[in-house]
């Protein structure tokens, strides 16, 4: 099939679905719902799905507000997942914009069902709740869900248009520091104090900073910093986070801040655990043919290349699957430079006309991508070169 006979009749079914999922989209921004407890918002995308012909298995992977949706025989030659966000944060609701996000998602999947013949591609929808705190997708990727997956894709909103952002492989983990009580006036020499040597982890870790690349980011707090003053903390607890823009470089630097954390206790006596608190994110591995792809398709659809490549975007987990499978994550200008995403100014742009736009074009972004790669075998080919090669 061509191309631009695939790309009008995927304008034109976009087109068709904006009124309902700008509706769909201004109702998840209206009841925000928290990472792993998407309950509601799960609920009233799979109802749509279902409504638009899907198949939907919902819960999916054992995660109570993931689903994933299939139509059509389901026996192509390739596969596409088109990945779906919809958590909201703390305090300022939709304002990283998973409300659209998740509705582009949805609007590309719709728009791009009854091509799955033409292009032999199964194209799926992959609801991925909780990606700002565990990351569904992480553990989507360790249960082997995008295994056998030729692509995957979703768009994400943004203060500039990115046709691929630096995401930053992301780690975190909490240290515990163990010493012994003692009174802190009468008998300090009896005791062991454990915020001493998470206050020394600390200083190793500002000193470390001179000699890691440009792109680390170390950052971290105190949870637990003991009981009263006039007591020797026998327990302290310290959550840290460390990235980097390659998550072998970032494992590299871990390995470096426990160091640090062995030095407070070896300098204070104290002794240490930790454990990790979320999902390690990986970087968003770069594919070439794929990228070129979706330049073109900005030009196509007169959205301005204005993005600012140099700087960091922050990190997803959108990553880790770009290390089983070749994986576009675009962004769109949302909001006017400088106003960042997680803030409440964002999040007031999420149910205007502006939003209502995005909508459109980052379906037709997501769906034309599918169109452009998968009625080209040599691009397919190419892309899966530069993904076994990078």
């Amino acid at each position: 099939m061509d191309y631009e006979v695939l790309k009008e009749r995927i304008i034109q079914t976009v087109e068709a679905g904006r009124e309902e999922l700008s509706a769909l989209n201004d109702d998840i921004a209206d009841h925000p719902e928290l990472s792993g407890e998407e309950f509601q918002t799960s609920r009233k995308i799979v109802e749509l799905l279902r409504g638009k012909g899907y198949e939907v298995e919902y819960p999916f992977d054992e995660l109570d507000t993931a689903f994933r949706g299939v139509a059509g025989n389901n026996g192509h030659r390739y596969k596409v997942a088109i990945m779906a966000e919809y958590d909201a944060l703390p305090e300022v609701g939709h304002a990283c914009g998973h409300c659209l996000s998740g509705a582009i998602s949805c609007l590309a999947a719709i728009a791009t069902k009854d091509i799955q013949d033409e292009l032999d591609t199964d194209i799926h929808i992959i609801g991925t709740p909780a990606e700002e705190t565990d990351g569904a997708k992480c553990k989507m990727v360790k249960d082997g869900v995008f295994d056998g997956y030729d692509m995957a894709i979703m768009v994400h909103l943004y203060d500039q248009n990115l046709v691929t952002p630096r995401l930053l492989a992301l780690r975190s983990d909490m240290y515990t520091f163990h010493g012994k009580a003692a009174h802190a006036s009468a008998s300090p020499w009896e005791g062991i104090n454990a915020f001493n040597a998470a206050q020394l982890m600390f200083h190793g870790i500002d000193m470390l900073r001179q000699h890691v690349t440009p792109d680390v980011r170390i950052h971290g707090i105190i949870r637990d910093g003991g009981e009263a003053p006039n007591i020797v903390p026998e327990k302290v607890t310290a959550e840290l986070y460390v990235r980097a823009l390659d998550y072998r470089y970032m494992e590299e630097v871990n390995d470096k801040v426990v160091n640090c954390v062995k030095a407070g206790c070896l300098a204070t006596g104290a002794t240490w655990d930790t454990y990790s608190t979320a999902a390690t994110y990986q970087d968003l591995k770069p594919n070439p043919t794929g990228l070129d792809a979706l330049r073109e398709i900005f030009d196509e659809l007169d959205i301005p290349d204005n993005g600012d490549y140099d700087a960091v975007f922050g990190s997803a987990d959108a990553g880790n699957v770009s290390y089983v499978c070749p994986t576009f994550h675009p962004c769109l200008q949302l909001a006017p430079r400088g106003v960042a995403i997680h803030t409440r100014e964002f999040a007031e742009l999420v149910k205007t006309d502006a939003a209502h736009e995005c909508l459109v074009k980052g379906a037709e972004l997501i769906a034309l991508q599918i169109a452009k790669i998968f009625s080209d075998e040599g691009r397919i080919a190419a892309m899966k070169r530069d993904f076994e090669t990078a």
